[in-house]
């Protein structure tokens, strides 16, 4: 059965194509019925897919349009104190809605995002970002990698080759940080994933429930902190090619926040070694004390 909102209606299906130059600078967004060609994904778990939104009026409908009908039980959209309209979008769609009156940062919204989804009584729980920037009909593909057992969580690689990143919009600076950081994290992981950076991630309920993602950063280091833990308590990590679009409307930090991302995130290694080879000790890694 399709998704409900927060008022118990179902999710009409929203169709949106941006409609624009090379740039993709103008969206318009249609509500048409649902092509019949189009199945609903068959499931096993309550699925609920979290956004952690920010100013996302002009991409949010174009980022459900593409989800498959069917693929998940329930849309949870927590607004980080936006400007725009996107809390009365979301809202006439009929997704369940959480509004933070102050922006919290990205960690914060998230942390928002996921207390939410385990009291709703997701088993498996879909991260996607409301921008548009990642193509959400893959979202059945992961899902299926945890529900036959084989990850706990699954990531959206957005680098399936040089050329094809960069073909897409990503700009060099950001493609070449990637590479180092990833590489690095692999290796002092132990893990093989192609980006360790991506906004497209799924979970199992109990990665949720196991990880103390509360002490995690309000900021965007949340993300590099949370895969490390996951790292540090067995969890299985895999990932899955997904195509992104570059473009204005889709969010992005700019060089600066960049440059300190990619510190904290050399930090994070850091503290995970410090804390395995029991030098310091660090609350990140330590379970969940109710």
């Amino acid at each position: 059965m399709p998704p409900v909102g927060d008022r118990g209606t179902p999710l009409m299906p929203v169709v949106n194509r941006p409609l624009a130059d090379a740039r993709h600078e103008i969206f318009r967004v249609e509500r048409i019925t649902e092509p019949e060609s189009r199945e609903p994904t068959k499931r096993r778990h309550r699925i609920i897919a979290v956004m952690p939104a920010y100013n996302a009026e002009m991409t949010l409908a174009a980022t459900l349009a593409d989800m498959p009908p069917g693929s998940v039980d329930e849309v949870i959209l927590v607004d980080d104190g936006s400007t725009d309209r996107t809390v009365e979008v979301a809202r006439e769609i009929g997704l369940t809605v959480f509004v933070h009156p102050e922006n919290k940062g990205y960690g914060g919204n998230q942390k928002t995002c996921y207390r939410e989804a385990l009291a709703r009584g997701a088993e498996i729980v879909v991260m996607i970002h409301p921008d548009y920037q990642y193509d959400s009909r893959v979202i059945p593909h992961a899902v299926g990698f945890i529900e036959l057992g084989i990850c706990d969580i699954v990531l959206g690689s957005r680098i399936r080759s040089r050329q094809e990143a960069l073909d897409g919009g990503m700009p060099r600076y950001k493609y070449l940080s990637n590479r180092i950081l990833t590489a690095v994290e692999n290796c002092a992981l132990g893990q093989n994933l192609a980006d360790f950076h991506s906004g497209f991630r799924v979970y199992r309920r109990s990665v949720l429930e196991t990880i103390p993602f509360e002490r995690n950063s309000n900021e965007f280091v949340f993300d590099t902190q949370f895969l490390v833990q996951a790292v540090h308590f067995g969890f299985r990590l895999g990932d899955i090619p997904v195509p992104v679009r570059y473009f204005p409307e889709a969010s992005s930090i700019n060089f600066q926040r960049s440059l300190k991302y990619g510190f904290s995130t050399l930090g994070v290694v850091a503290q995970f070694w410090l804390h395995r080879l029991h030098i310091r000790q660090s609350q990140l890694f330590q379970k969940k004390s109710y």
